[in-house]
């Protein structure tokens, strides 16, 4: 959630002076944490100061272009896209440090997508985490590839390194560096939400970051139950045809069980993050609307599905079985997705179906953001009361409320909740965050206090409605467990 760290959401949910509140938010607001460098490579000395090619690529100083200075890193004699300059930051990172890494990336020539990334191993089994996504970069100028980095696992191995989306050419690095602020420490003379909400379960969507120190300590404190944002998705567990894999989710799962914290699986079936081979055709081309197709399609996902659930049997109470089905654009309300395009409405059936059958125990979900806009809404409650209609087991529906401090009111919020009751379905708000930000052209260094002291009213406010629904909302879940990104700060070359 867009809330600083230490302004406790439990200290919303109760009756506080505002000028308390405002008191707080402003002090906070104030606060600018200085960065802590820990990595730094400019390349002004003439060597490659510790860098390394990944295999047979050759690494070396260059002056024949700089970001600042003189120098730069060249890497050339590359054979595959994978490989590029890699730092070992074994001793350098601590685990559960959030760290803000910056690096300036120029092509020799011509053009590709560059990646930041990061290489661990633990036991000798290699993993992979990726910082910045494919960026593009070319001969002309100078990119900034900048993003964040926990370490949340024990390793023995820890490197940080560019690779390329597609080509072998050389390419330049220049400025890297890397750096974190002070942890923020966890109030713990404040209620915790927890026992303060008693009408519904909270949680916190989670990565591995939020296992570990303060974070870890945060999320304990405050929360019932934990939804894995991304590690459950159908690229974390099935990358690639009946090759499944749990490395994401696993230690997720073993924390949530050692604080006794419940699970919501997130999620089953979705138009993102699905690899391409799920709607490849046994030609090897994209599927289309056949019968063939089809069959396929709808059998991978049943396979899917049966093979996710029973990993986790009565661990996780709670499945967002599909999501992000609604496009209100469409004249019928249905999302064009791969999915829809070559099942119909077929893979919600089945995949609601299956999971009923993989996962008898658990309560079963649709879910979908901007169910507060009037279209989106009707065309999601008529869906869920066709499937019903039909038998389709669907137990819940899932609000997302991704909104800000402008919007929705807490009058079009009720509405939502209004619309679902007479369906009997459990309701429940599976991704909340209140941005500060009411617009794409606003961009804060410094969170305003007055925009803070709004956030933290519409949050109190959405708990007070909530919370008139006591057996008709069965959980509420924030996406994110606390919003201390925005004070990593600058580092030294960023634009």
């Amino acid at each position: 959630m867009r809330a600083l760290p230490r302004l406790a959401l439990a200290a919303l949910l109760v009756a506080i002076p505002a000028a308390a509140v405002t008191a707080t938010v402003a002090a906070h607001a104030a606060e600018d944490p200085t960065l802590i460098t820990v990595l730094t490579s400019d390349f002004e000395d003439g060597t490659a100061q510790g860098w390394a090619g990944r295999s047979a690529e050759t690494v070396a100083h260059s002056t024949a272009v700089a970001h600042a200075g003189t120098g730069s890193l060249l890497v050339s004699g590359r054979t595959a896209a994978w490989q590029g300059p890699s730092l070992d930051v074994l001793d350098t990172f601590e685990k559960g440090t959030a760290y803000t890494i910056s690096v300036w990336v120029r092509m020799a020539e011509g053009s590709d997508n560059a990646r930041l990334s990061v290489e661990r191993h633990t036991g000798g089994v290699a993993a992979y985490d990726q910082i910045v996504g494919n960026t593009a970069v070319t001969s002309g100028s100078w990119v900034n590839l900048t993003g964040r980095y926990t370490l949340a696992t024990d390793v023995d191995l820890l490197r940080v390194y560019v690779e390329t989306a597609s080509t072998t050419g050389s390419f330049h690095i220049d400025d890297v560096t890397a750096g974190h602020v002070p942890a923020l420490p966890v109030q713990t003379g404040i209620p915790s939400v927890k026992d303060v909400v008693t009408e519904f379960p909270v949680g916190a969507a989670i990565t591995g970051a939020e296992t570990v120190t303060g974070h870890g300590q945060l999320l304990t404190k405050h929360f019932d139950t934990v939804t894995p944002g991304n590690a459950l998705k159908w690229d974390a567990t099935e990358p690639s045809e009946n090759n499944f894999t749990y490395a994401q989710a696993d230690p997720l799962m073993t924390f949530a069980k050692a604080n006794r914290l419940a699970v919501r699986g997130h999620t089953l079936v979705w138009h993102n993050q699905t690899p391409a081979w799920v709607f490849t055709g046994a030609d090897g081309q994209p599927m289309t609307a056949t019968a063939e197709d089809k069959e396929l399609l709808l059998a991978r996902l049943e396979n899917h599905i049966r093979n996710v659930a029973a990993h986790y049997g009565t661990d996780i109470g709670v499945w967002d079985v599909v999501n992000e089905v609604i496009d209100e654009g469409q004249a019928d309300g249905n999302r064009r997705s791969g999915w829809y395009t070559v099942t119909g409405l077929d893979y919600i059936r089945t995949a609601f179906r299956v999971a009923r059958e993989a996962a008898p125990h658990a309560v079963l979900c649709i879910n979908d953001y901007n169910t507060n806009v009037t279209a989106k809404r009707d065309h999601l409650f008529n869906l869920v009361s066709t499937l019903k209609a039909e038998g389709v087991p669907i137990d819940c529906v899932g609000h997302q409320m991704h909104v800000n401090v402008n919007w929705p009111s807490v009058a079009e919020t009720k509405a939502i909740l209004d619309k679902f009751v007479p369906l009997g379905v459990d309701q429940q708000i599976t991704e909340m965050d209140v941005s500060i930000y009411t617009g794409n052209s606003e961009n804060f260094t410094t969170p305003p206090a007055d925009r803070l002291l709004k956030q933290a009213y519409v949050y109190r406010d959405m708990f007070a409605l909530f919370r008139q629904y006591p057996g008709e909302i069965t959980s509420v879940t924030l996406w994110g467990l606390a919003d201390d990104k925005h004070l990593a700060g600058h580092l030294p070359g960023d634009p």
